[in-house]
């Protein structure tokens, strides 16, 4: 998978050894620069293109891109290890029919930032985890346990079995706020 942007390729290098390679263009960008001397530092391949060549190969905004492993998913199982090793209740999310990737990497990026041990998402009829599902999480998908299940109704199931609670929320007219 080709991911990009400089915070997430920044927040694989902090937090995850998966990067095969890094591509970015020749800039004196320090920020890019920095990221670059990290990612040399690691052993990681570091390749600097002139501009045009880049841009000819890449859509990257931000002048970088990573080489990384497809996205490894993790088992429900794993997300309730999770919930039960912390000193408060349970906090998981469901998610059922997210098709859009910029949508799940925002919700992504809120979960993290909530504190949620975990994300559960179904197999059929959702986005996988992707590039832009990475890039719009700006990195917080390396940081969320993600498990993709066959069935959410057995999932919730499962969830209900190991004491969790579980709320739906659906849209509607009214604001939860109110």
């Amino acid at each position: 998978m080709i991911v990009d942007g400089i915070n997430v390729v920044r927040e694989l290098l902090k937090n995850c050894k998966v990067v095969d390679k890094i591509i970015a263009f020749d800039s004196p960008n320090v920020e890019l620069n920095n990221v670059l001397d990290k990612a040399r530092g690691m052993g990681i391949k570091v390749e600097v293109l002139p501009k045009e060549k880049f841009f000819s190969n890449f859509t990257s905004q931000q002048g970088i891109v990573a080489f990384i492993p497809n996205f490894k998913y993790c088992e429900l199982s794993d997300i309730l290890v999770v919930s039960k090793n912390k000193s408060s209740k349970a906090f998981i999310v469901i998610l059922d029919g997210i098709e859009d990737p910029h949508n799940l990497g925002a919700i992504i990026r809120t979960c993290e930032c909530a504190g949620v041990d975990g994300i559960i998402i179904p197999k059929n009829r959702a986005v996988d985890v992707n590039a832009t599902v990475f890039k719009t999480s700006a990195g917080a998908a390396i940081h969320t346990k993600i498990a993709m299940v066959t069935n959410i109704n057995s999932a919730i199931e499962t969830l209900k079995k190991a004491g969790v609670w579980v709320y739906g929320l659906e849209a509607g007219e009214k604001s939860i706020y109110n």
